[in-house]
């Protein structure tokens, strides 16, 4: 399983020679502007809630690449009135497909569109394959459901957003990695305004000192789990 970081919550994933792209938002970020989606393959897109800096690049690849969009009852509703492939998932809710089995997981968070239409309930996702199990949790606060994963599910990696201000922060992504049971963690959602900028050699040394390992990727580039 490869995953690439494009910037703020946007991921792209290589799993069995299915791709798929996590709440793409890489064309209105100045951060990413080397990243060109029209470049980007997606079979599969993932979206934890219908927030514009996790949309916005939605219906440009879903076309571009006949993607079936994965996601709460309303955001795939939305997208579905518009022509879009989708495939509706809610918490609790589990499915095996093409590139592995999927597991919707809560997040505390607010949802809408950028027109203001209601987005549903914020979530998270727990993706299983190649015998690896991957938790993204989406823009989400530190909650004590996280400590419900572990219970079901044995984790090689943890994507947490570390920005603060509309996320938890480094301090809090250091006790969900404890709530989850996994000390590597890919941080997201940070740097992409002044707002949620970090110190990231002070990041990574608070995970270290707690035994645990904080990557912070540059825009564009991969790791195997």
């Amino acid at each position: 399983m490869e995953i690439t970081y494009y910037g703020h919550g946007s991921l792209g994933l290589v799993i069995n020679g299915f791709h798929l792209l996590v709440d793409p938002f890489i064309s209105g970020n100045p951060k990413a502007s080397h990243i060109d989606i029209n470049t980007l393959k997606a079979d599969y897109i993932l979206l934890t809630h219908a927030h514009y800096d996790h949309v916005m690049d939605v219906e440009a690849l879903a076309k571009m690449n006949n993607a079936t969009i994965i996601a709460n009852h309303e955001i795939v509703t939305y997208y579905e009135q518009k022509g879009f492939k989708g495939h509706a998932m809610n918490p609790g809710g589990s499915r095996e497909f093409e590139f592995g089995n999927l597991k919707v997981v809560t997040a505390v968070h607010s949802s809408s569109f950028p027109d203001g239409t209601y987005g549903g309930n914020p979530v998270g996702f727990v993706l299983k394959s190649d015998s690896k199990t991957v938790y993204i949790s989406g823009d989400t606060a530190l909650t004590m459901d996280m400590k419900l994963i572990p219970l079901f599910h044995q984790l090689d990696l943890a994507v947490f957003p570390i920005g603060g201000n509309f996320t938890m922060d480094v301090n809090e992504a250091i006790i969900a990695a404890d709530f989850v049971a996994c000390n590597r963690i890919l941080g997201a959602h940070y740097d992409t305004a002044a707002l949620i900028e970090i110190d990231h050699e002070a990041a990574k040394t608070k995970f270290r000192e707690k035994g645990k390992e904080l990557l912070l990727l540059e825009i564009g580039a991969s790791l195997q789990v």
